[in-house]
């Protein structure tokens, strides 16, 4: 009687564990095949297909378990895709309307699928631009076609790249067309702009681009304009007020050091980061540093920042973004709890008593709008 009770057991031990082996496969393949949806609509081209992948890759998403969800793991996608919460994305308007009238403004962007910073940082400056030129048509246009995607499977919210924003142009009958870009800098996504707009220059009587937010690029790493000062001036000014402090000079007494944090790039164009450097020193900010993520150039890399600040003897720091947004760069490479984090980096230095992260836009600083804004202006000017 034992034996066949023991028989039993086992047997019922087996097929449960045989149960147990087919949900794990299947709860698997069901994350691998969301996973695979977020791959095919993680591309910087946009087919026929795009609308019908966004929403086959959110309806695949939505049937997931909790558990299931956590399981999604791809060459570019994971649970945080559709998972994490970025804000609402009804307080953002993507200015993608029809009926737009003889004069438009587009506004260029790079882009964010953060949607808190996409409606405060973007928005803000769209705004902005639009209040000052209430005849004109202010409308939108992101240059990366993997965040359009990405905020319309999450969201459901259309962002026009930018030949459906300068075809959405020809078909209202814009006669003219003024492009302001939100880029920092004359960089590579600057003339990939510059590029777009000149396939399309003889469908509009008039068409003007911009400055980026910099201005021009000085050929030294010494010459800075006005620009460059207004926007390290802005800044310094809210990094310094978010942290606590009455002014700079009492940081520095309390030795603290502020790290600005840009994106870096191999372009020509990185000098600029060398130049608002030159430009925090000719305003005696002692203790601002400028870095990049990219670490170009060379001295913008964390771990020569890390032993700038270091060497001047600050014991606090507060880390911030020198970029229009606060999105993925600032979230997870300047401010994320993975090892090559810059929080993290300087975490394991074990040479500071403090470290903060602010995670703020340059583009929600009215100062920096108000460059965009004459940015516009002086575009205006050139047309006439």
């Amino acid at each position: 009687m034992k034996k066949i009770f023991s028989c039993v057991l086992a047997l019922g031990i087996l097929l449960g564990m045989t149960g147990c082996g087919d949900k794990a496969a299947k709860d698997k393949a069901a994350a691998d095949k969301v996973a695979a949806l977020i791959d095919a609509i993680y591309v910087q081209e946009r087919t026929s297909d795009t609308d019908k992948l966004c929403a086959q890759a959110k309806k695949a998403w939505d049937k997931l378990s909790d558990a299931q969800k956590e399981l999604v793991e791809g060459e570019n996608a994971d649970p945080d895709y559709f998972g994490r919460d970025t804000g609402d994305a009804s307080l953002d308007n993507p200015l993608n309307q029809d009926g737009i009238g003889e004069t438009e403004i587009l506004v260029v962007s790079f882009g964010t699928s953060f949607n808190a910073s996409r409606a405060q940082d973007i928005g803000g400056i769209e705004k902005a631009i639009q209040a000052a030129n209430p005849d004109a048509s202010v409308r939108r246009a992101f240059t990366a076609q993997i965040i359009i995607n990405h905020v319309q499977a999450r969201d459901g919210e259309k962002i026009d790249n930018m030949q459906q924003a300068l075809d959405r142009a020809v078909k209202n009958g814009v006669k003219t067309l003024i492009v302001q870009p939100t880029h920092l800098m004359h960089g590579a996504e600057y003339d990939e702009l510059s590029e777009s707009v000149k396939a399309y220059e003889d469908k509009f009587e008039k068409v003007v681009i911009a400055e980026p937010l910099l201005g021009k690029v000085g050929k030294t790493s010494a010459i800075t304009n006005e620009d460059k000062r207004t926007v390290a001036i802005a800044i310094t000014d809210c990094a310094v007020s978010l942290a606590g402090y009455d002014s700079l000079a009492q940081a520095d007494k309390d030795g603290t050091a502020f790290v600005f944090m840009g994106h870096g790039t191999s372009h020509a164009a990185k000098i600029t980061y060398s130049q608002m450097a030159s430009q925090m020193a000719n305003l005696d900010y002692g203790n601002v540093f400028i870095g990049t993520v990219e670490g170009e150039p060379e001295e913008t890399a964390c771990e020569n920042v890390i032993e700038a600040v270091k060497a001047a003897g600050y014991k606090k720091v507060v880390l911030r973004p020198l970029m229009v947004v606060a999105g993925d760069h600032a979230n997870n490479d300047m401010a994320g709890d993975d090892d090559d984090s810059w929080k993290s980096m300087f975490t394991a230095s074990a040479a500071f008593e403090k470290i903060d992260c602010q995670i703020e836009g340059l583009g929600g600083i009215p100062a920096v709008q108000s460059v965009y804004v004459a940015h516009t202006e002086d575009a205006k000017k050139k047309l006439n």
